[in-house]
């Protein structure tokens, strides 16, 4: 394994080199919230920022997607045919995303890339994109990555890995993009790697010590999706819930969309955009049916689908990572640690 050192006195200049070849997202201040976008020409990654309000999965699924163009004309040739519109699909790199985010993205491509279906959208931006991340040197209140398979400085996703000291940062190179993209940005001053990696190690502990939540999961595969679906405690967590949707939009793995068409003149246009399975709408059929009208419904839906129904399909783990988003921006309090902890302890009534 190899180790960069990247001076910081170098840094701005090894990003500028390396938009000759990528476009860069990464997390800037926005509203007084850091949230991650397309960096302009004279914009720079705030790497010293807090954990962004949104994570940077619109990098690969944005808010509002265009994906389907067609011509009402009768007279242009193919007229009445929805098309892909042309995108730009040219090498990208995500600058200080965090680990537990990188770990949501293979989450979600086990939902947008499978054996019977390839999102063309999601998985042409990810194949396109190099993910360089940041380690947690010190995880916020609300962080629990290490109960959900993550953690502060966990690799997993990551074609490289910064870790951030006084005045340079170490890199991992990860994977042979994590090395191309250092090298496009002229970033090559080789490391000690046995020493840098006995230091990041030592780091890695004293970050996954810090994090102080353990959120118990161990024995939600084992329980019966039925049990679990009758649960008598869903009242009583949906009592608080405004249905808002917050928790959704801020989750880096919560990928429900609605597509709706738009026309104007005669050009019409099919869009994908954020939805939310919190939104009483989300649900209603077209006849008017709603299979899930009630608050409680959808709540107990949210949970079941995080903290159930995506580890019975993929058994690949529980579909949260731990960030503490949903945690720190819910207006009511409702807290997915102590729900995880109530359906990992259920034992229904003989």
């Amino acid at each position: 394994m190899k180790v960069i050192k990247i001076d910081k006195n170098d840094w701005t200049r090894g990003i500028d080199k390396s938009r000759e070849t990528y476009q860069l997202f990464g997390p800037v201040t926005d509203k007084n919230q850091s949230v991650f976008k397309q960096l302009g020409k004279t914009a720079y990654p705030e790497m010293g920022r807090t954990d962004t309000i949104m994570s940077p999965k619109s990098v690969l699924f944005p808010q509002t997607e265009k994906i389907l163009t067609a011509s009402l004309d009768e007279s242009v040739e193919n007229h009445h045919i929805m098309q892909k519109p042309a995108a730009d699909y040219s090498p990208r790199a995500v600058i200080g995303i965090r680990p537990y985010d990188a770990k949501a993205v293979q989450l979600v491509k086990m939902n947008f890339d499978t054996a019977d279906y390839r999102d063309p959208y999601w998985c042409d931006a990810y194949e396109a994109t190099t993910f360089v991340g940041l380690a947690v040197n010190q995880p916020s209140a609300a962080d629990f990555s290490t109960s959900m398979g993550s953690g502060p400085f966990a690799e997993e996703g990551l074609d490289v890995l910064l870790v951030d000291f006084a005045d340079h940062y170490l890199a991992k190179v990860l994977t042979p993009k994590g090395e191309a993209y250092l090298a496009g940005a002229g970033f090559d001053a080789a490391a000690d790697t046995d020493a840098s990696l006995a230091t990041i190690e030592t780091m890695k502990q004293a970050a996954e010590a810090a994090i102080t939540t353990t959120v118990p999961t161990d024995k939600l595969k084992e329980k019966t999706l039925l049990d679990l679906h009758g649960a008598p405690f869903w009242e009583d967590i949906a009592f608080t819930c405004i249905n808002c949707g917050t928790c959704t939009f801020v989750c880096p793995t919560c990928w429900c969309f609605d597509i709706q068409d738009e026309t104007k003149g005669k050009s019409t246009s099919r869009f994908r955009n954020w939805d939310s399975c919190m939104s009483p709408l989300f649900t209603k059929h077209g006849s008017g049916h709603n299979p899930r009208g009630e608050k409680t419904q959808r709540v107990r839906q949210r949970f079941m689908h995080k903290l159930k129904y995506f580890l019975d399909k993929y058994d690949q783990g529980s579909m949260c990572v731990g960030c503490g988003r949903c945690v720190e921006k819910c207006p009511v309090n409702i807290d997915i640690r102590s729900i995880c902890n109530t359906m990992n302890s259920y034992e229904p009534q003989k």
